[in-house]
Protein backbone atom coordinates (compact mmCIF):
# COMPACT_ATOMS: atom_id res chain seq x y z
CA UNK A 1 0.00 0.00 0.00
CA UNK A 2 2.89 2.33 0.73
CA UNK A 3 4.45 1.70 -2.69
CA UNK A 4 1.17 2.42 -4.40
CA UNK A 5 0.75 5.59 -2.44
CA UNK A 6 4.24 6.79 -3.34
CA UNK A 7 3.64 5.91 -7.00
CA UNK A 8 0.44 7.88 -7.03
CA UNK A 9 2.08 10.94 -5.51
CA UNK A 10 4.87 10.74 -8.08
CA UNK A 11 2.36 10.59 -10.92
CA UNK A 12 0.49 13.53 -9.46
CA UNK A 13 3.62 15.60 -9.39
CA UNK A 14 4.38 14.65 -12.97
CA UNK A 15 0.89 15.56 -14.07
CA UNK A 16 1.13 18.89 -12.25
CA UNK A 17 4.35 19.68 -14.10
CA UNK A 18 2.63 18.84 -17.38
CA UNK A 19 -0.33 21.10 -16.53
CA UNK A 20 1.95 24.04 -15.81
CA UNK A 21 3.76 23.44 -19.06
CA UNK A 22 0.52 23.45 -21.06
CA UNK A 23 -0.56 26.72 -19.45
CA UNK A 24 2.43 28.48 -21.01
CA UNK A 25 1.97 26.98 -24.49
CA UNK A 26 -0.40 28.62 -26.99
CA UNK A 27 -1.62 25.25 -28.17
CA UNK A 28 -1.80 22.25 -25.87
CA UNK A 29 0.42 19.48 -27.11
CA UNK A 30 -1.51 16.76 -25.38
CA UNK A 31 -4.89 16.13 -23.79
CA UNK A 32 -4.01 13.36 -21.46
CA UNK A 33 -6.15 13.55 -18.34
CA UNK A 34 -4.92 12.93 -14.88
CA UNK A 35 -3.58 9.37 -14.68
CA UNK A 36 -5.14 8.88 -11.27
CA UNK A 37 -8.51 7.07 -11.12
CA UNK A 38 -10.17 10.09 -9.57
CA UNK A 39 -9.32 12.26 -12.60
CA UNK A 40 -12.55 11.26 -14.45
CA UNK A 41 -15.91 12.00 -12.78
CA UNK A 42 -18.16 8.96 -12.43
CA UNK A 43 -21.09 10.78 -14.00
CA UNK A 44 -19.31 11.76 -17.23
CA UNK A 45 -17.24 8.68 -18.06
CA UNK A 46 -18.59 5.67 -16.19
CA UNK A 47 -17.14 3.08 -18.65
CA UNK A 48 -13.59 4.49 -18.29
CA UNK A 49 -13.46 3.86 -14.56
CA UNK A 50 -10.58 1.55 -13.70
CA UNK A 51 -11.72 -1.81 -12.40
CA UNK A 52 -10.61 -3.15 -9.03
CA UNK A 53 -7.18 -4.60 -8.64
CA UNK A 54 -8.63 -8.10 -8.37
CA UNK A 55 -9.71 -8.02 -12.06
CA UNK A 56 -6.83 -6.75 -14.16
CA UNK A 57 -8.24 -8.14 -17.46
CA UNK A 58 -11.28 -5.82 -17.24
CA UNK A 59 -9.06 -2.76 -17.55
CA UNK A 60 -7.43 -4.02 -20.72
CA UNK A 61 -10.80 -4.37 -22.55
CA UNK A 62 -11.82 -1.00 -24.09
CA UNK A 63 -15.46 -0.07 -24.80
CA UNK A 64 -16.92 -0.96 -28.15
CA UNK A 65 -17.22 2.69 -29.23
CA UNK A 66 -13.51 3.30 -28.93
CA UNK A 67 -11.28 2.32 -31.90
CA UNK A 68 -8.91 -0.54 -31.17
CA UNK A 69 -5.99 1.18 -32.86
CA UNK A 70 -6.11 4.15 -30.49
CA UNK A 71 -6.21 2.05 -27.36
CA UNK A 72 -3.21 1.05 -25.33
CA UNK A 73 -2.81 -1.71 -22.85
CA UNK A 74 -1.58 -0.36 -19.54
CA UNK A 75 0.49 -2.39 -17.15
CA UNK A 76 -1.72 -4.56 -14.91
CA UNK A 77 0.46 -3.82 -11.94
CA UNK A 78 0.25 -0.14 -12.69
CA UNK A 79 -3.52 -0.48 -12.81
CA UNK A 80 -3.49 -1.90 -9.35
CA UNK A 81 -1.59 1.07 -8.09
CA UNK A 82 -4.04 3.43 -9.77
CA UNK A 83 -7.08 1.77 -8.20
CA UNK A 84 -5.60 1.85 -4.74
CA UNK A 85 -4.67 5.54 -4.99
CA UNK A 86 -7.99 7.38 -4.56
CA UNK A 87 -6.82 10.56 -2.90
CA UNK A 88 -8.10 13.69 -4.68
CA UNK A 89 -5.81 16.62 -4.95
CA UNK A 90 -5.61 19.94 -6.72
CA UNK A 91 -5.24 18.23 -10.11
CA UNK A 92 -8.25 15.88 -9.76
CA UNK A 93 -11.59 16.60 -11.52
CA UNK A 94 -13.19 17.40 -8.16
CA UNK A 95 -10.99 20.44 -7.86
CA UNK A 96 -13.06 23.49 -8.88
CA UNK A 97 -12.04 25.38 -11.98
CA UNK A 98 -9.95 22.57 -13.52
CA UNK A 99 -10.83 22.42 -17.19
CA UNK A 100 -7.61 20.85 -18.58
CA UNK A 101 -8.44 17.37 -17.32
CA UNK A 102 -11.91 17.27 -18.98
CA UNK A 103 -12.24 15.33 -22.22
CA UNK A 104 -13.38 17.18 -25.33
CA UNK A 105 -17.12 17.09 -26.20
CA UNK A 106 -16.47 15.78 -29.71
CA UNK A 107 -14.55 12.77 -28.49
CA UNK A 108 -15.94 9.31 -28.01
CA UNK A 109 -18.18 8.91 -24.95
CA UNK A 110 -15.73 6.41 -23.40
CA UNK A 111 -12.14 7.54 -24.09
CA UNK A 112 -9.18 5.73 -22.64
CA UNK A 113 -7.47 7.97 -20.10
CA UNK A 114 -4.06 6.55 -21.09
CA UNK A 115 -4.38 6.98 -24.83
CA UNK A 116 -3.29 9.87 -27.02
CA UNK A 117 -5.09 11.22 -30.08
CA UNK A 118 -2.79 11.15 -33.09
CA UNK A 119 -4.66 14.02 -34.75
CA UNK A 120 -4.07 16.30 -31.82
CA UNK A 121 -0.45 15.34 -31.15
CA UNK A 122 1.80 15.75 -34.16
CA UNK A 123 4.90 15.51 -31.98
CA UNK A 124 5.50 13.50 -28.86
CA UNK A 125 5.85 15.43 -25.65
CA UNK A 126 9.03 14.46 -23.81
CA UNK A 127 7.25 15.06 -20.51
CA UNK A 128 4.30 12.83 -21.34
CA UNK A 129 4.11 9.06 -21.29
CA UNK A 130 2.46 6.96 -23.95
CA UNK A 131 0.76 3.85 -22.72
CA UNK A 132 1.37 2.16 -26.03
CA UNK A 133 5.08 2.90 -26.01
CA UNK A 134 6.13 1.86 -22.53
CA UNK A 135 5.70 -1.43 -20.83
CA UNK A 136 6.03 -0.30 -17.25
CA UNK A 137 5.88 2.82 -15.14
CA UNK A 138 8.77 4.62 -13.56
CA UNK A 139 11.57 2.26 -12.61
CA UNK A 140 12.03 3.91 -9.21
CA UNK A 141 8.33 3.72 -8.23
CA UNK A 142 8.07 -0.04 -8.30
CA UNK A 143 9.19 -2.71 -5.89
CA UNK A 144 8.34 -5.79 -7.90
CA UNK A 145 10.34 -7.63 -10.50
CA UNK A 146 12.45 -5.18 -12.55
CA UNK A 147 11.31 -4.74 -16.15
CA UNK A 148 12.80 -2.70 -18.97
CA UNK A 149 11.62 0.87 -18.71
CA UNK A 150 11.25 3.40 -21.50
CA UNK A 151 13.65 6.29 -21.72
CA UNK A 152 11.68 9.48 -20.91
CA UNK A 153 14.12 11.50 -23.02
CA UNK A 154 13.95 9.30 -26.10
CA UNK A 155 11.66 9.97 -29.05
CA UNK A 156 8.38 8.08 -29.28
CA UNK A 157 8.65 5.08 -31.54
CA UNK A 158 6.45 2.18 -32.41
CA UNK A 159 7.02 -0.44 -29.76
CA UNK A 160 10.71 0.38 -29.18
CA UNK A 161 11.33 0.38 -25.44
CA UNK A 162 14.60 2.16 -24.61
CA UNK A 163 16.83 1.27 -21.71
CA UNK A 164 16.97 3.57 -18.74
CA UNK A 165 20.30 5.44 -18.90
CA UNK A 166 20.44 5.52 -15.12
CA UNK A 167 20.25 1.74 -14.88
CA UNK A 168 22.69 0.82 -17.68
CA UNK A 169 26.49 0.71 -17.36
CA UNK A 170 28.42 3.31 -19.27
CA UNK A 171 29.79 1.63 -22.36
CA UNK A 172 30.68 4.60 -24.54
CA UNK A 173 33.52 6.97 -24.23
CA UNK A 174 32.88 9.36 -21.36
CA UNK A 175 34.66 12.13 -23.20
CA UNK A 176 32.12 12.07 -26.09
CA UNK A 177 29.10 12.07 -23.70
CA UNK A 178 30.17 15.16 -21.78
CA UNK A 179 28.77 18.56 -22.64
CA UNK A 180 31.13 21.35 -23.74
CA UNK A 181 30.87 22.95 -20.30
CA UNK A 182 31.67 19.66 -18.60
CA UNK A 183 34.57 18.98 -20.96
CA UNK A 184 36.03 22.32 -19.90
CA UNK A 185 36.33 21.02 -16.33
CA UNK A 186 37.08 17.41 -17.29
CA UNK A 187 39.24 17.56 -20.45
CA UNK A 188 40.41 13.99 -19.88
CA UNK A 189 36.98 12.64 -19.00
CA UNK A 190 35.29 11.99 -15.70
CA UNK A 191 37.86 10.70 -13.17
CA UNK A 192 37.51 6.98 -12.61
CA UNK A 193 35.47 6.44 -15.82
CA UNK A 194 38.12 6.79 -18.49
CA UNK A 195 38.89 3.96 -20.81
CA UNK A 196 41.75 1.78 -19.59
CA UNK A 197 45.08 3.11 -20.79
CA UNK A 198 47.53 0.75 -22.45
CA UNK A 199 50.30 -0.42 -20.21
CA UNK A 200 53.54 1.52 -20.55
CA UNK A 201 56.43 -0.48 -21.87
CA UNK A 202 59.00 -0.83 -19.09
CA UNK A 203 62.62 -1.38 -19.98
CA UNK A 204 64.46 -4.06 -18.08
CA UNK A 205 67.96 -3.44 -19.40
CA UNK A 206 70.57 -3.94 -16.72
CA UNK A 207 72.39 -0.66 -17.28
CA UNK A 208 69.16 1.38 -17.13
CA UNK A 209 68.04 -0.37 -13.96
CA UNK A 210 71.41 0.21 -12.32
CA UNK A 211 71.32 3.90 -13.24
CA UNK A 212 67.84 4.20 -11.75
CA UNK A 213 68.98 2.86 -8.40
CA UNK A 214 69.43 5.50 -5.68
CA UNK A 215 72.95 6.58 -4.91
CA UNK A 216 74.48 5.11 -1.77
CA UNK A 217 74.41 7.31 1.27
CA UNK A 218 77.62 9.19 1.97
CA UNK A 219 79.68 7.60 4.71
CA UNK A 220 80.16 9.68 7.87
CA UNK A 221 83.38 11.49 8.58
CA UNK A 222 86.43 9.49 9.59
CA UNK A 223 88.51 12.30 11.04
CA UNK A 224 88.17 14.98 13.68
CA UNK A 225 85.14 15.86 15.75
CA UNK A 226 82.82 15.01 12.89
CA UNK A 227 83.82 11.36 13.14
CA UNK A 228 82.94 11.30 16.85
CA UNK A 229 79.53 12.89 16.20
CA UNK A 230 78.93 10.73 13.14
CA UNK A 231 78.43 13.76 10.90
CA UNK A 232 79.08 14.22 7.25
CA UNK A 233 82.68 14.79 6.22
CA UNK A 234 83.96 18.32 5.85
CA UNK A 235 85.21 19.90 2.66
CA UNK A 236 88.82 18.76 3.08
CA UNK A 237 87.87 15.17 3.82
CA UNK A 238 85.39 15.09 0.97
CA UNK A 239 88.06 16.32 -1.46
CA UNK A 240 90.38 13.64 -0.16
CA UNK A 241 87.76 10.99 -0.85
CA UNK A 242 87.34 12.28 -4.37
CA UNK A 243 91.11 12.16 -4.94
CA UNK A 244 91.25 8.60 -3.62
CA UNK A 245 88.45 7.51 -5.91
CA UNK A 246 90.18 9.15 -8.87
CA UNK A 247 93.47 7.45 -8.08
CA UNK A 248 91.63 4.12 -7.97
CA UNK A 249 90.35 4.51 -11.53
CA UNK A 250 90.15 1.16 -13.30
CA UNK A 251 92.22 1.42 -16.49
CA UNK A 252 91.41 -0.82 -19.43
CA UNK A 253 95.04 -1.89 -19.86
CA UNK A 254 98.34 -1.76 -17.95
CA UNK A 255 99.70 1.78 -17.85
CA UNK A 256 103.22 3.19 -17.53
CA UNK A 257 104.18 6.32 -15.60
CA UNK A 258 107.72 7.63 -15.98
CA UNK A 259 109.55 9.88 -13.49
CA UNK A 260 112.31 11.85 -15.20
CA UNK A 261 114.68 14.78 -14.58
CA UNK A 262 118.31 14.72 -15.79
CA UNK A 263 119.53 16.59 -12.72
CA UNK A 264 120.56 14.29 -9.88
CA UNK A 265 119.16 15.10 -6.46
CA UNK A 266 115.92 16.53 -7.86
CA UNK A 267 113.80 14.05 -5.90
CA UNK A 268 113.11 11.42 -8.58
CA UNK A 269 113.32 8.37 -6.29
CA UNK A 270 111.30 9.82 -3.36
CA UNK A 271 108.67 11.04 -5.83
CA UNK A 272 108.53 7.58 -7.42
CA UNK A 273 107.98 5.90 -4.06
CA UNK A 274 105.43 8.49 -2.91
CA UNK A 275 103.41 8.07 -6.10
CA UNK A 276 103.61 4.27 -6.07
CA UNK A 277 102.56 4.17 -2.41
CA UNK A 278 99.60 6.53 -2.96
CA UNK A 279 98.39 4.53 -5.96
CA UNK A 280 98.92 1.23 -4.15
CA UNK A 281 96.91 2.34 -1.11
CA UNK A 282 94.09 3.78 -3.23
CA UNK A 283 93.92 0.78 -5.56
CA UNK A 284 94.69 -1.93 -3.05
CA UNK A 285 97.80 -3.21 -4.80
CA UNK A 286 98.67 -4.01 -8.39
CA UNK A 287 101.44 -1.36 -8.51
CA UNK A 288 105.19 -1.86 -9.03
CA UNK A 289 107.96 0.73 -8.71
CA UNK A 290 110.87 0.03 -11.06
CA UNK A 291 114.32 1.59 -10.74
CA UNK A 292 115.28 1.88 -14.42
CA UNK A 293 118.68 3.33 -13.82
CA UNK A 294 121.16 1.97 -16.33
CA UNK A 295 123.71 1.54 -13.57
CA UNK A 296 123.39 1.51 -9.80
CA UNK A 297 120.36 3.48 -8.70
CA UNK A 298 119.60 4.20 -5.05
CA UNK A 299 116.05 2.80 -4.74
CA UNK A 300 117.35 -0.19 -2.86
CA UNK A 301 118.53 2.28 -0.20
CA UNK A 302 115.12 3.98 0.08
CA UNK A 303 112.96 0.85 0.45
CA UNK A 304 112.56 -1.92 2.99
CA UNK A 305 114.37 -5.18 2.25
CA UNK A 306 111.43 -7.47 3.00
CA UNK A 307 111.85 -10.82 1.29
CA UNK A 308 114.71 -10.71 -1.20
CA UNK A 309 117.91 -9.00 -2.12
CA UNK A 310 117.37 -9.74 -5.79
CA UNK A 311 117.81 -6.98 -8.38
CA UNK A 312 116.94 -6.46 -12.00
CA UNK A 313 120.01 -8.50 -12.95
CA UNK A 314 118.61 -11.58 -11.19
CA UNK A 315 115.27 -11.03 -12.86
CA UNK A 316 116.85 -10.96 -16.31
CA UNK A 317 118.66 -14.23 -15.60
CA UNK A 318 115.34 -15.91 -14.74
CA UNK A 319 113.51 -14.35 -17.67
CA UNK A 320 113.20 -17.62 -19.61
CA UNK A 321 111.41 -19.27 -16.70
CA UNK A 322 109.26 -16.25 -15.86
CA UNK A 323 107.98 -15.82 -19.41
CA UNK A 324 106.50 -19.32 -19.58
CA UNK A 325 102.71 -19.53 -19.96
CA UNK A 326 102.36 -21.15 -16.56
CA UNK A 327 104.38 -18.46 -14.74
CA UNK A 328 102.58 -16.84 -11.80
CA UNK A 329 102.74 -13.57 -9.92
CA UNK A 330 104.39 -15.33 -7.01
CA UNK A 331 107.22 -16.42 -9.29
CA UNK A 332 107.91 -12.83 -10.29
CA UNK A 333 107.38 -11.57 -6.74
CA UNK A 334 110.35 -13.58 -5.58
CA UNK A 335 112.61 -11.02 -7.30
CA UNK A 336 110.79 -7.95 -5.95
CA UNK A 337 110.50 -6.14 -2.64
CA UNK A 338 107.05 -5.76 -1.22
CA UNK A 339 106.34 -2.56 0.70
CA UNK A 340 103.63 -3.29 3.23
CA UNK A 341 102.70 0.27 4.21
CA UNK A 342 102.31 1.41 0.58
CA UNK A 343 100.93 -1.88 -0.83
CA UNK A 344 103.28 -1.92 -3.82
CA UNK A 345 106.32 -3.89 -5.01
CA UNK A 346 109.79 -2.62 -5.89
CA UNK A 347 112.25 -3.78 -8.55
CA UNK A 348 115.70 -2.37 -7.78
CA UNK A 349 118.47 -1.61 -10.25
CA UNK A 350 121.78 -3.40 -10.69
CA UNK A 351 124.41 -2.74 -8.09
CA UNK A 352 127.48 -3.80 -10.09
CA UNK A 353 129.23 -2.03 -12.90
CA UNK A 354 129.19 -4.92 -15.36
CA UNK A 355 125.36 -5.21 -15.56
CA UNK A 356 124.22 -2.19 -17.51
CA UNK A 357 120.57 -2.19 -18.67
CA UNK A 358 119.95 -1.58 -22.35
CA UNK A 359 116.91 -1.13 -24.58
CA UNK A 360 116.30 -4.85 -25.19
CA UNK A 361 116.48 -5.51 -21.45
CA UNK A 362 113.97 -2.77 -20.82
CA UNK A 363 111.53 -4.27 -23.33
CA UNK A 364 111.69 -7.72 -21.76
CA UNK A 365 111.19 -6.42 -18.24
CA UNK A 366 108.41 -4.07 -19.32
CA UNK A 367 106.44 -6.86 -21.01
CA UNK A 368 106.88 -9.14 -18.00
CA UNK A 369 105.76 -6.56 -15.44
CA UNK A 370 102.83 -5.45 -17.62
CA UNK A 371 101.64 -9.05 -17.57
CA UNK A 372 101.25 -9.16 -13.77
CA UNK A 373 100.77 -5.51 -12.70
CA UNK A 374 98.27 -2.85 -13.66
CA UNK A 375 100.38 0.24 -12.96
CA UNK A 376 104.11 0.57 -13.58
CA UNK A 377 105.91 3.57 -12.01
CA UNK A 378 109.38 3.85 -13.56
CA UNK A 379 112.26 5.80 -12.04
CA UNK A 380 114.93 6.88 -14.50
CA UNK A 381 118.59 7.81 -14.32
CA UNK A 382 120.36 11.00 -15.25
CA UNK A 383 121.55 10.05 -18.74
CA UNK A 384 119.05 11.13 -21.40
CA UNK A 385 121.17 9.48 -24.07
CA UNK A 386 120.99 5.95 -22.70
CA UNK A 387 118.84 3.49 -24.62
CA UNK A 388 116.77 2.37 -21.65
CA UNK A 389 115.95 6.02 -20.83
CA UNK A 390 114.64 6.60 -24.36
CA UNK A 391 112.67 3.34 -24.31
CA UNK A 392 111.00 4.42 -21.06
CA UNK A 393 109.88 7.64 -22.70
CA UNK A 394 108.42 5.75 -25.66
CA UNK A 395 106.45 3.40 -23.38
CA UNK A 396 105.14 6.18 -21.12
CA UNK A 397 101.48 7.15 -20.85
CA UNK A 398 102.15 10.02 -18.43
CA UNK A 399 105.35 11.89 -17.57
CA UNK A 400 106.01 13.13 -14.02
CA UNK A 401 108.80 15.72 -13.64
CA UNK A 402 110.13 16.18 -10.07
CA UNK A 403 111.77 19.53 -9.39
CA UNK A 404 112.96 21.72 -6.55
CA UNK A 405 112.71 25.48 -6.58
CA UNK A 406 116.43 25.70 -7.25
CA UNK A 407 118.16 26.96 -10.36
CA UNK A 408 119.96 23.76 -11.41
CA UNK A 409 116.97 21.48 -10.86
CA UNK A 410 114.60 23.71 -12.81
CA UNK A 411 117.11 24.36 -15.60
CA UNK A 412 117.59 20.61 -16.22
CA UNK A 413 113.82 20.10 -16.40
CA UNK A 414 113.39 22.97 -18.87
CA UNK A 415 116.12 21.59 -21.13
CA UNK A 416 114.55 18.12 -21.07
CA UNK A 417 111.17 19.54 -22.09
CA UNK A 418 112.73 21.43 -24.97
CA UNK A 419 114.51 18.32 -26.13
CA UNK A 420 111.32 16.26 -26.02
CA UNK A 421 109.48 18.97 -27.92
CA UNK A 422 111.66 18.18 -30.95
CA UNK A 423 111.04 14.42 -30.84
CA UNK A 424 107.71 14.40 -32.65
CA UNK A 425 103.97 14.44 -31.93
CA UNK A 426 104.06 11.61 -29.40
CA UNK A 427 106.62 13.40 -27.27
CA UNK A 428 104.70 16.65 -27.55
CA UNK A 429 101.53 14.97 -26.30
CA UNK A 430 103.57 13.51 -23.44
CA UNK A 431 104.65 17.02 -22.46
CA UNK A 432 101.06 18.29 -22.44
CA UNK A 433 100.09 15.42 -20.13
CA UNK A 434 103.08 15.98 -17.81
CA UNK A 435 102.61 16.59 -14.09
CA UNK A 436 105.16 18.68 -12.18
CA UNK A 437 105.90 17.40 -8.64
CA UNK A 438 107.63 20.01 -6.48
CA UNK A 439 109.34 18.32 -3.53
CA UNK A 440 111.60 20.64 -1.55
CA UNK A 441 113.95 19.62 1.18
CA UNK A 442 114.88 21.87 4.08
CA UNK A 443 116.32 25.12 2.71
CA UNK A 444 115.78 24.16 -0.96
CA UNK A 445 113.23 26.83 -1.80
CA UNK A 446 114.37 29.86 -3.74
CA UNK A 447 111.47 32.30 -3.85
CA UNK A 448 112.84 34.17 -6.85
CA UNK A 449 113.20 30.98 -8.88
CA UNK A 450 109.70 29.93 -7.95
CA UNK A 451 108.31 33.32 -8.95
CA UNK A 452 109.97 33.18 -12.35
CA UNK A 453 109.50 29.53 -13.30
CA UNK A 454 106.16 28.48 -11.77
CA UNK A 455 104.15 30.21 -14.55
CA UNK A 456 106.33 28.48 -17.14
CA UNK A 457 105.70 24.98 -15.76
CA UNK A 458 102.00 25.70 -15.30
CA UNK A 459 101.74 26.72 -18.95
CA UNK A 460 103.65 23.72 -20.34
CA UNK A 461 102.39 20.91 -18.10
CA UNK A 462 98.93 19.68 -17.15
CA UNK A 463 99.29 20.33 -13.39
CA UNK A 464 101.75 21.40 -10.71
CA UNK A 465 101.54 19.63 -7.33
CA UNK A 466 103.47 20.90 -4.30
CA UNK A 467 104.71 18.28 -1.82
CA UNK A 468 105.57 19.82 1.55
CA UNK A 469 108.90 19.26 3.24
CA UNK A 470 108.79 16.14 5.35
CA UNK A 471 111.49 15.18 7.91
CA UNK A 472 110.97 11.50 7.14
CA UNK A 473 111.87 12.05 3.48
CA UNK A 474 114.76 14.36 4.32
CA UNK A 475 116.32 11.64 6.50
CA UNK A 476 117.21 9.73 3.28
CA UNK A 477 116.35 6.36 4.79
CA UNK A 478 113.75 3.75 3.75
CA UNK A 479 110.52 5.55 2.97
CA UNK A 480 107.64 4.32 5.09
CA UNK A 481 104.23 5.77 4.17
CA UNK A 482 102.89 5.28 7.65
CA UNK A 483 105.66 7.55 8.98
CA UNK A 484 104.85 10.47 6.68
CA UNK A 485 103.07 13.55 7.92
CA UNK A 486 99.35 13.84 7.07
CA UNK A 487 99.99 16.80 4.76
CA UNK A 488 102.61 14.79 2.86
CA UNK A 489 100.28 11.82 2.43
CA UNK A 490 97.54 14.17 1.30
CA UNK A 491 99.87 15.74 -1.29
CA UNK A 492 100.95 12.30 -2.53
CA UNK A 493 97.30 11.33 -2.96
CA UNK A 494 96.65 14.52 -4.91
CA UNK A 495 99.61 13.71 -7.14
CA UNK A 496 98.22 10.22 -7.75
CA UNK A 497 94.80 11.68 -8.63
CA UNK A 498 96.30 14.14 -11.13
CA UNK A 499 98.32 11.39 -12.74
CA UNK A 500 95.25 9.12 -12.97
CA UNK A 501 93.33 11.89 -14.72
CA UNK A 502 96.06 12.25 -17.34
CA UNK A 503 96.25 8.49 -17.77
CA UNK A 504 92.54 8.44 -18.53
CA UNK A 505 93.04 11.15 -21.14
CA UNK A 506 95.96 9.25 -22.67
CA UNK A 507 93.93 6.05 -22.96
CA UNK A 508 91.20 7.88 -24.87
CA UNK A 509 93.70 9.17 -27.45
CA UNK A 510 94.97 6.58 -29.95
CA UNK A 511 98.70 6.15 -29.75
Amino acid sequence: MTDSHNSGQHKDREAAAAEVRRMWQPTPSWTQPDPSPAATPPAQNPPAQSPPAQHPPAQQSPPAATPRSSQATPDPEEGEEVVEEQQPDALSPDYPGDSWSQPAAAQAPTPDPWSKQPAQEPAADPWSKSAGQEQTGESWSRTGKPEPAADPWAKSGANEPAADPWAQPVEQDQQSQLSPAAQHFFPQGVPGQQAPQPERQVSYRADELLQALPLPREAPAEKGVRSVLRLRPGTAERLERIARATAATAFRRPVTITIANPKGGSGKTPTTLLLAGALGQARGGGVVAWDNNELRGNMHLRTHDTNSRSTVTDLLQAMQMLTQPDARLGDVGAYLRHQVSGQYDVLTSATTTYAQIEAKDFDQIHRLLSRFYKVLVIDTGNNEGSSNWREAMKASDVLVIPIKWKSLSCAAAVQMLEELDHQGPDAQRLIRRAVIAVSNGPGDVNKEVEKQLRPYFESRAAAVVDIPTDPHIAAEGPLDHSALQPATRRAALELAAKVAEQVTIALNVPR
